[in-house]
């Protein structure tokens, strides 16, 4: 098999994605988004001890209690700086912080998903297009753009038809920037506060999305 065009290099960031073969969809309602963006916080860590889905058959204060100890130990193979869930396909922006961290991560998320859909919708096989892709990030404004468009997502896709629905959109870390789900203060911290930041996305949303529609149309 061939080798990774784009290496995967330690301390830097990419932008990574992947979507559903032929383009189905791979999150059909709410409970499957949310095991999809729980999955993705629980497998940033380094060595968790137990699968994504046995953590249901632990005693809830012991399940507390391990999740407690990851986030305390910090012990990670990526940072999730952004990310995006849409129906047929997923967004990433992440860093790396250990040698081969993002396929690691990426193969422990999209395999445990893909048994949690299988086993769900009584199919077999893939889910996802082969191998995700990745996009080396390599200066700060790209670093930016390429966050706004991650957050514009739903919206230049008209999956959300209005800014205060982009802006309540459950699926992305847009609304989870002050969390501690999502370690987005390369980006953040480069705004007076949050809104400064929302504004920066919004004030893109409409050229994004024309964008879009003139890239379906050539593709026609």
């Amino acid at each position: 098999m061939p080798g990774r065009l784009v290496p995967l290099v330690t301390d830097e960031i990419y932008h990574v994605f992947n979507k559903g073969i032929a383009s189905q969809s791979v999150f059909t309602n709410k409970s499957d988004y949310q095991r999809g963006e729980d999955s993705l916080l629980y497998y940033k860590h380094t060595n968790p001890p137990v699968k994504y889905s046995r953590l249901f058959s632990l005693h809830k204060d012991d399940r507390n209690d391990l999740l407690k100890q990851l986030e305390k130990e910090k012990n990670n193979l990526i940072d999730l700086i952004t990310y995006c869930f849409m129906p047929n396909h997923f967004h990433l922006l992440l860093k790396q912080l250990v040698d081969n961290g993002i396929s690691q991560y990426l193969s422990n998320f999209t395999n445990s998903y893909t048994r949690y859909f299988n086993t769900k919708y009584e199919r077999s096989g893939p889910i996802f297009q082969g191998k995700f892709k990745a996009v080396h990030v390599e200066s700060n404004e790209q670093l930016l753009h390429v966050s706004r468009y991650i957050h514009l997502n739903p919206y230049s896709s008209s999956i959300v038809s209005s800014i205060e629905q982009l802006k309540a959109y459950p699926h992305s870390s847009l609304t989870k920037l002050s969390t501690s789900k999502v370690e987005s203060s390369l980006i953040t911290d480069q705004f007076k506060n949050i809104d400064e930041y929302y504004k920066f996305v919004i004030d893109n949303a409409d050229y994004q999305k024309q964008l879009q529609t003139i890239k379906k149309l050539t593709l026609e």
